[in-house]
């Protein structure tokens, strides 16, 4: 019998936790809304709710020797030695919390389990299971990339999570590409500043705006543009409008450049795109190839691939389930 664990995701609206057989899959999976009133020690309660309660109905068919433990993605910065999560950006009032521990120790109080726990930061996790599970499983080295609200990245390096000295590594929505660009979270003209949700949209706006004809990405939102999406650009773009076509072109761009910089650093050559704004496909995937391609060395270009990642929303599970593999 293969082995099986249970994969959290934490996020700050929601936790989506399943039980995971290493071979099989997603065997159980369960939702809940995020309580972000409650602080700390309410969130591990739900964790630990939500833990009990799918060890409990699994374990009538798996056998408990298999068991390998529960992984847990959650935002902000890790410490995966120590189990320690710093700052998550949306879980309010967080601070320096030891959350492994406290997990493990109130599965012992409320659900009568002594179980083993892993902590990761959640991009580091749904990098780990694109590499174990989805569009990663062919490359030896590379860098998933999360466009979504932020952007986010994990690298896997030699097949293992390469996490840096302080577990902050893997961020490319921090990095710079343009030093007189907009700020966020205090720092000026990073990546997330520029092609992060909000970005995409006020980048949109002032080309309308600019533009004679205007365009119909406005009439997918009834004109008004504090409705606008990028999913009605994407719409707009697959029907031929010129202003959604180059607001992709421009994304997909600076997507470009931010590869870019990685290639030249780690020389990694493999990247693994997912996320909601993913869903624009070749409209941002094929200009940031372009880009990638002009700003790196001839030397470089070999073996350069983007590709989608395959596990979509699930993959901070299927991440977290597979730490407890080792």
């Amino acid at each position: 019998m293969s082995r099986w664990a249970i994969g959290i995701d934490l996020g700050g609206t929601g936790i989506k936790a399943a039980v995971i057989g290493e071979e099989s899959g997603i065997l159980i999976d369960r939702r809940m809304l995020t309580d972000t009133a409650s602080g700390p020690m309410g969130i591990v309660g739900q964790l630990a709710a939500i833990v009990g309660d799918l060890y409990h109905v699994a374990s009538k068919t798996l056998a408990s020797n298999d068991f390998a433990g529960v992984g847990l993605g959650a935002p902000g910065a890790v410490d995966a030695e120590k189990g320690v999560l710093s700052y998550p950006p949306n879980l309010p009032g967080w601070t320096v919390f030891p959350l492994r521990d406290e997990l493990h120790n109130m599965l012992q109080e409320k659900e009568g389990l002594s179980i083993p726990v892993f902590l990761d930061n959640d991009a580091n996790v749904a990098a780990f299971g694109e590499a174990v599970y989805g569009a990663g499983r062919d490359f030896r080295d590379f860098l998933m990339v999360t466009l979504g609200t932020g952007v986010g990245g994990g690298i896997v390096l030699n097949r293992k999570l390469y996490r840096g000295a302080h577990g902050t590594a893997g961020e490319v929505g921090f990095m710079i590409i343009d030093v007189d660009g907009p700020f966020h979270a205090g720092i000026q003209g990073t990546l997330e500043s520029l092609i992060g949700k909000k970005a995409i949209v006020a980048l949109a706006c002032q080309m309308i705006d600019a533009s004679p004809s205007g365009s119909s990405a406005g009439l997918l939102c009834g004109n008004d543009y504090t409705k606008l999406s990028p999913r009605n650009l994407h719409h707009a773009a697959r029907d031929g409008d010129a202003v959604a076509l180059a607001v992709w072109q421009k994304v997909g761009s600076l997507l470009g450049v931010g590869l870019a910089n990685v290639t030249a650093l780690m020389d990694i050559r493999k990247f693994v795109i997912g996320g909601g704004i993913a869903a624009a496909g070749p409209l941002v995937f094929d200009p940031a190839l372009d880009q990638l391609k002009r700003s790196t060395l001839p030397s470089m270009h070999e073996g350069l691939e983007l590709v989608p990642a395959h596990l979509g929303n699930k993959a901070g599970m299927y991440g977290a389930a597979a730490l407890c593999f080792g």
